[in-house]
């Protein structure tokens, strides 16, 4: 089992950190993860994105050109790396926040309202979490919801322990509403 999958968007919407809370639930599980960091040349407002890999095998390379799984969160996002998702594959679109239609007939598209999901969990910057929800649904044969959220308590609890419950909150919400998507 191998997955892997390419979260995008501007810099502060928390694609980072969704990247290594879920390479963190894996290797909390004894599985082998990447995430491999990518940030756009503009200081401020420019795309930042990361990719991460899973598998139950070794991982000869953090790099993926075609992903089976990309999450968007806005539409320079959206221009990037919609492309680049392998056919069959499934793009997890930001659709509070991307105004641009969806290009490609080969792929899976889920409309997430990440940011209206985010703000019932308590804060829009959660909306980050709502995805991560979004993609444990998807992967729900590797993690529990339970594994995704102490991932959550262990990346952020010291630092910022009043972020947990919202977050935790948020990735309920995604993966609800994945699961009543599909």
């Amino acid at each position: 089992m191998t997955r892997n999958v390419v979260a995008a968007g501007f810099g502060g919407q928390g694609v980072m950190l969704l990247g290594q809370i879920l390479a963190l639930a894996a290797t909390q599980k004894q599985l082998n993860a990447t995430w491999l960091p990518s940030y756009g040349p503009e200081q401020r407002g420019g795309t930042a994105n990361c990719t991460v890999v899973v598998s139950d095998e070794e991982i000869g390379s953090p790099v993926v050109d075609k992903p089976m799984y990309v999450v968007i969160m806005n539409n320079p996002s959206m221009e990037k790396f919609e492309k680049m998702v392998e056919p069959n594959g499934t793009v997890i679109l930001n659709s509070t926040l991307i105004t641009l239609e969806p290009k490609r007939n080969d792929v899976n598209y889920l409309k997430v309202p990440a940011n209206e999901l985010a703000e019932q969990a308590g804060s829009q910057r959660s909306a980050n979490m709502v995805m991560l929800g979004v993609i444990g649904w998807l992967w729900k044969d590797i993690f529990t919801l339970e594994e995704l959220e102490q991932a959550v308590v262990e990346k952020v609890g010291d630092k910022r322990p009043q972020l947990v419950e919202t977050n935790k909150k948020a990735i309920e919400l995604g993966y609800e509403f994945a699961k009543n998507l599909i």
